[in-house]
């Protein structure tokens, strides 16, 4: 994943689980993972292997793909003028 894949996916699973209205720490350990290092995917510093990127899908009950909409405008005009 490039870094800025990477952080969009990050800013994606925080949005995610700030609707839940979920603390890191508490999600990081609803899906067995270490917060450290959870934290460091919501900040886009961590390359997700597939397990991960469903295991994370699955606590914050969307899909995958989900995970991966790109929200911000700007990107999605430049994709849409591509």
């Amino acid at each position: 994943m490039s870094t800025s894949l990477q952080k969009q996916v990050g800013q994606n699973i925080r949005r995610h689980r700030e609707k839940l209205k979920i603390s890191q720490e508490a999600f990081a350990d609803s899906i067995g993972m270490h917060r450290a290092y959870y934290g460091a995917v919501e900040r886009g510093l961590r390359n997700l292997t597939l397990r991960n990127i469903d295991r994370i899908a699955e606590g914050l009950k969307v899909s995958p793909a989900d995970l991966f909409v790109d929200m911000t405008s700007n990107n999605r005009a430049r994709r849409e003028s591509s």
